[in-house]
């Protein structure tokens, strides 16, 4: 910061733009260019807030409507902040100078006799700068507490880094500088901050116990500059002239007190979770992948080594079987081949023997016998011939069997060894998942963390209207509804004709808990179809469901059964009928006793319901169903203030066209009832709902004279015109538009106020 008398240069030497010599840069301009030179505009964030501090109040310079920024202060770390103030992110050196000659054009300045551009504000630079830092790795160990080859996800660290480049308002004697009128009382309060400065800095430097830090916005806001976190740096600025050599002296001697402060610095940093969670989540998914990739490629190896060996087996049994045909068929033509020759030589012999008839004459002699000695043994030697090619034969067949059979031993120690390989890779594929679980039971923790975080800031739940139905109707339709056919459960419709609406109706008194609590859910159900409410009715259910919110406890049985009235409460002929059996004030009783957000938003819905019946008004409030339905925003959860804004807007709604029609006069009862308050603080909700509904109910309020002045006091003015110009849907932004060129009251109002529209 620069401290000095007005007129020595302060904001010469911090905010100078050096547009036309670069050489006259402020440190401002200077500090920039550094920062942006060290940045990664990928990894890092560099963004500036411009504020002046003038007659004790905080404006911001590059949006000079925001013209009263409060401080806030961290009661655990003591860090002050500025949250309401405009906060641009620099992408380049440009659009900075660009928005110091911004801020500078609305920064208030004024001619003295000391300085003829004097400032007259306290001018704050603040940029704001975030660094993604990694953080260390940690290996995860494995079965055998050996180190595994997953190594757990880096935990991305923000650095976060604020500089606060600050030219203070010159110090002056009103005597010289010869203020007066309002210049006299800028000059008091720009003495004040600076006095209260230099009490700060005192307290400090003799190790007071208390240092007035709370004496001013200024000081509250240089609470880090000194003897807070922060690395301080001063600039003290003087004037040569000999007439003002008090306020030299005086400016020194702040310099000398200042330099006496120490300051004790620290790094602030933050864990990344939603960075680190999309990591883990890549990762995991990347694992999937890699192991189903893994996978096809095993599942396609097995195959194809399994159709090699198919088709290996096949081979060698199609070879097998051709060689095997091959010698049968040898031995069958050498078979025959020897038994032609044989009849050929019987004939020739025969031939031969009819026509010697030497052989005709001695047949019964020696030389015949002799002859058929010999022809016997030569058909001898051909069958010991036939025996051997037979002999050989058979041995070949059994050489082909015996490789037959080797190939098949051959083929099973194959199929041993794919059963390996296959329990290897299964193997594989079990350590893979298991690091998958791994993996993601991190990132469920750090989810958890973040979900630890949020919540700290927001204390928003969710959940289901009504859990455990889904299995109670699939128990009563296993044990009791099935289908005598196929065995297949009947839809809820079908549970009138097979058991009976007076047999579900009478479980709901039950002494068994938790069948009363499975029967107010299947009544539930059967409510929310529109062809079996007037049955429901009609059999006395609403009585029913209005005893049990009556006389139990249950928190399920209530919620439930104000599940079940709301949806009887859409039929507008069962609304006269929930009003007559008192159905207002038992729905009010359980608002004011309900604690869980899901109940509340039952109760709430079934209210909102009847409020859109133009009959029941006066009675609805009158039996306090307005003052239950506002009583209920104290739960805070979204989903409960959806309801009680439709509600409102169901009434008024209500109203306004009974005001139209002449049936109704005089104020809201909506306001009357303390709604107004409410309405306005939640006109911009960040629920689109909640807004939406909110807005129609300030429209049809303001539709009618009567409110206006209620209206325009309750700030609901400002919010209707914003309706009028934001408001996302067309027909409320027309009936918002409609609303202010009708009513003579706000068009007086917007033209005091200066309003344009």
């Amino acid at each position: 910061m620069a401290y000095g008398q007005t007129g020595t240069g302060k904001t010469f030497t911090v905010g100078h733009l050096g547009a036309n010599d670069t050489s006259s840069r402020g440190i401002m301009v200077r500090a920039m260019e550094e920062i942006l030179a060290d940045t990664d505009l990928e990894t890092d964030s560099v963004s500036v807030s411009y504020l002046q501090l003038y007659m004790e109040t905080i404006q911001d310079l590059l949006d000079p409507v925001n013209d009263n920024i409060a401080i806030l202060e961290d009661p655990k770390t003591g860090d002050v902040s500025v949250p309401g103030a405009t906060l641009v992110e620099i992408r380049n050196h440009q659009s900075f100078v660009d928005l110091l000659r911004l801020g500078e054009t609305q920064r208030i300045a004024a001619n003295t006799k000391l300085n003829t551009e004097s400032s007259r504000s306290h001018a704050i630079l603040m940029v704001n700068v975030k660094r993604s830092v990694a953080g260390r790795e940690d290996a995860l160990p494995n079965e055998d507490d050996h180190s595994s080859h997953l190594v757990k996800p880096v935990r991305p660290l923000v650095r976060k880094s604020k500089l606060v480049l600050v030219d203070l308002a010159g110090s002056e004697r009103v005597q010289k500088s010869g203020s007066e009128g309002h210049m006299l009382e800028e000059a008091k309060s720009i003495n004040l901050s600076l006095s209260a400065l230099g009490k700060c800095i005192n307290a400090l430097a003799e190790n007071s116990a208390h240092v007035p830090v709370r004496d001013s916005k200024l000081t509250r806001l240089l609470k880090d500059s000194f003897g807070g976190t922060a690395r301080t740096s001063l600039i003290v600025t003087i004037g040569p002239s000999p007439r003002h050599r008090g306020e030299t002296t005086s400016t020194i001697l702040f310099g000398q007190r200042a330099m006496k402060v120490e300051n004790m610095l620290k790094i602030k940093e933050e864990f990344d979770y939603k960075s680190l969670s999309r990591k883990l989540e890549m990762q995991v998914d990347k694992l999937i992948a890699e192991n189903e990739r893994q996978q096809k490629a095993f599942d396609d190896e097995v195959g194809k080594i399994n159709q090699e060996a198919d088709d290996r087996i096949t081979e060698v049994e199609r070879k097998f079987a051709e060689a095997l045909e091959k010698e049968r068929l040898k031995c069958q033509m050498e078979y025959m081949e020897s038994v032609r020759k044989l009849e050929e030589k019987m004939v020739a012999n025969q031939r031969k023997h009819d026509r010697d008839p030497f052989i005709n004459e001695h047949c019964n002699g020696q030389v015949p016998i002799a002859f058929a000695s010999e022809e016997i043994a030569d058909i001898k030697n051909l069958l010991q011939t036939e025996i051997q090619l037979r002999r050989v034969a058979e041995e070949e067949v059994n050489k082909f069997r015996s490789q037959l059979e080797s190939f098949m031993v051959g083929g099973d120690s194959e199929i041993v060894k794919l059963h390996k390989i296959l329990e290897e890779e299964a193997r594989e594929k079990n350590k893979l998942e298991e690091q998958i679980v791994i993996l993601q039971s991190q990132l469920l923790q750090l989810s958890l963390e973040a979900e630890q975080t949020r919540r700290v800031l927001d204390r928003v739940g969710s959940g289901n209207a009504y859990p455990g139905l889904d299995s109670f109707v699939s128990q009563v339709g296993h044990s009791h509804f099935k289908d005598p056919v196929n065995g297949k459960k009947p839809p809820m419709s079908a549970l009138f004709e097979q058991v009976g609406l007076q047999k579900i109706l009478s479980l709901l008194e039950s002494d068994d808990a938790t069948v009363r609590v499975h029967a107010v859910k299947v009544v539930a159900n059967l409510a929310a179809e529109e062809e079996n409410q007037e049955r429901i009715v009609e059999a006395g259910g609403l009585t029913s469901l209005l005893m049990l919110l009556r006389s139990f406890e249950d928190e399920t049985v209530r919620r439930v059964a104000a599940g079940a009235i709301a949806n009887l409460a859409m039929n507008e002929a069962n609304q006269e009928i929930i009003m007559a059996q008192g159905g207002i004030s038992l729905l009010s009783m359980t608002a004011a006793d309900a604690e869980d957000p899901q109940t509340l938003r039952m109760v709430a819905g079934a209210i909102a319901n009847l409020c859109g019946n133009d009959k029941l008004q006066m009675r609805l409030r009158s039996e306090g169903g307005i003052k239950a339905l506002l009583g209920m925003v104290r739960c805070g959860h979204p989903d409960v203030l959806s309801q009680v804004a439709r509600g409102i807007a169901n009434f008024a709604k209500c109203e306004s066209r009974a005001t139209t029609q002449g049936t109704k006069s005089g104020r809201s009862l909506l306001i009357e009832d303390g709604a107004l308050p409410w309405i306005v603080q939640n006109a911009n909700d960040e629920s689109s709902s909640i807004r939406r509904h909110i807005e129609l109910a300030i429209c049809h309020l303001s539709q009618h004279e009567v409110n206006a002045k209620d209206m325009i006091s309750g700030g609901a003015l400002w919010e209707l015109v914003r309706i009028s110009r934001d408001c996302s849907r067309e027909d409320i932004r027309n009936l918002a538009r409609r609303t202010l060129n009708l009513s003579p009251i706000f068009k007086a109002e917007m033209r005091r106020l200066r309003i344009d529209f």
